[in-house]
């Protein structure tokens, strides 16, 4: 069988190019995959929402590929065993209340329920600006992170979106966006970004399922990035708060699409 290499360019920049024009006008557009953006696409793409995932790095899972110090385990507390369970992410219950599973087997598994449910993940993009219309965020400016990375002066493509879902860790990347450049204020205390506070895990795992929601309109916030953007503890390695946090967000959104 001959290989003709012009053949395999044009079967990826045509399935490309599709893949990309059928995610400039979604439902929700997600900026980050790690776990809880993943988690929240996996229920949206499930409900047959339209979801595109945008994630600036090579590969999808933030942090949670790394576990604790490098040692890829997770723990997970028995309030989210049942996200696990859906996975179908094995776990080993260690002492009570608390189960430890494979980072790595953690972030494949959810990254394949998420694509498989309809979920498009576009990795090496990056989100510069935001889409504001009538004082609500609609959509993303997105570049390649190439582009950012070399301080290159492109153009970028703008995308619009119902929902817009920042997932972006402790960055808290969109979110600042919308504070610096759109004028709005945010739905928190002091109507901008609280910041993150030291570790406490026990007040983070229940603080983030709480502040997993509309920061700005049109705007959520999942994942870390809602106890950055409300001001919560962080939580180190352990993951349930993060996965419970994405099925938060998704179920809110399903009421409001």
């Amino acid at each position: 069988m001959k290989i003709d290499e012009v053949k395999i360019s044009r079967a990826i920049i045509n399935s490309y190019k599709e893949k990309l024009l059928s995610a400039l006008e979604v439902d929700v557009a997600i900026v980050g995959a790690g776990p809880a953006g993943m988690v929240c696409a996996y229920y949206l793409a499930r409900a047959a929402k339209t979801v595109a995932v945008f994630e600036r790095k090579l590969s999808v899972g933030g942090g949670m590929w790394g576990g604790g110090i490098m040692f890829n385990e997770i723990v997970v507390q028995d309030k989210a065993k049942k996200i696990l369970d859906e996975f179908e992410i094995r776990a080993r219950a260690y002492e009570k209340n608390y189960y430890l599973c494979d980072s790595i087997e953690g972030v494949c598994a959810i990254c394949v329920k998420a694509v498989r449910a309809g979920a498009k993940i576009f990795n090496l993009l990056s989100v510069e600006d935001v889409m504001v219309r009538k004082n609500r965020v609609c959509g993303l400016v997105l570049n390649w992170t190439a582009v950012e990375m070399a301080n290159l002066h492109v153009d970028p493509i703008t995308m619009r979106a119902k929902f817009v879902v920042d997932a972006t860790g402790h960055a808290a990347e969109v979110a600042h966006i919308v504070q610096k450049k759109s004028g709005l204020r945010l739905k928190t205390k002091s109507g901008k970004i609280m910041g993150e506070q030291s570790m406490w895990a026990e007040i983070a795992e229940e603080s983030i399922v709480k502040n997993s929601r509309e920061v700005a309109p049109g705007l959520y916030v999942c994942g870390m990035c809602a106890n950055a953007v409300f001001g919560g503890p962080r939580m180190g390695p352990i993951f349930g708060g993060m996965l419970l946090s994405g099925k938060k967000v998704a179920q809110d959104l399903l009421k409001r699409l």
